[in-house]
């Protein structure tokens, strides 16, 4: 998503190695909460919560990234289109998905953002960067909006 969007802010087509892949999206905030959830119980219950944890969206966010990159595009509004990469790239998984029944189950921690309302979030925060917001303020309204949702 940053490589599109700063693509886009340059005024250049993002290219896109496999606009086929389909990949797991979240808001940065989702897993960040679910780290911080297990923090604290690692702090106050030690051992019980050590090992591994995944912090995933749900499953009607692992979209193609064609599907994100028009998206974020189509919210943009300044008709920009995305282009296929046409070199030769390395292989890369065509699916990936998380399994966070884990954290969901141990630490009741679920997403709470969907996918559009990510992307909308996103070009929100870009339009304030290109418009030289006060981008602290504007990342701290955005968690605050996102705590109003818990």
């Amino acid at each position: 998503i940053p490589d599109i969007m700063n693509t886009i802010l340059e005024k250049r087509s993002p290219i896109i190695r496999y606009p086929n892949a389909i990949r797991p999206w979240q808001h940065v905030l989702e897993p960040l909460r679910g780290y911080l959830k297990l923090a604290e119980k690692l702090w106050y219950q030690g051992n019980k919560y050590a090992g591994a944890w995944n912090f995933g969206p749900n499953d009607d966010a692992a979209q193609p990234v064609a599907w994100v990159a028009n998206y974020l595009i189509k919210l943009w509004g300044e008709g920009s289109c995305w282009k296929t990469d046409s070199l030769q790239n390395l292989h890369e998984a065509t699916y990936l998905k998380l399994d966070s029944s884990k954290a969901k189950n141990l630490l009741q921690w679920s997403p709470k953002i969907n996918l559009p309302t990510t992307l909308e979030w996103i070009v929100k925060w870009y339009r304030a960067y290109l418009a030289n917001e006060d981008m602290r303020k504007i990342t701290e309204d955005e968690i605050m909006r996102y705590e109003s949702l818990l």
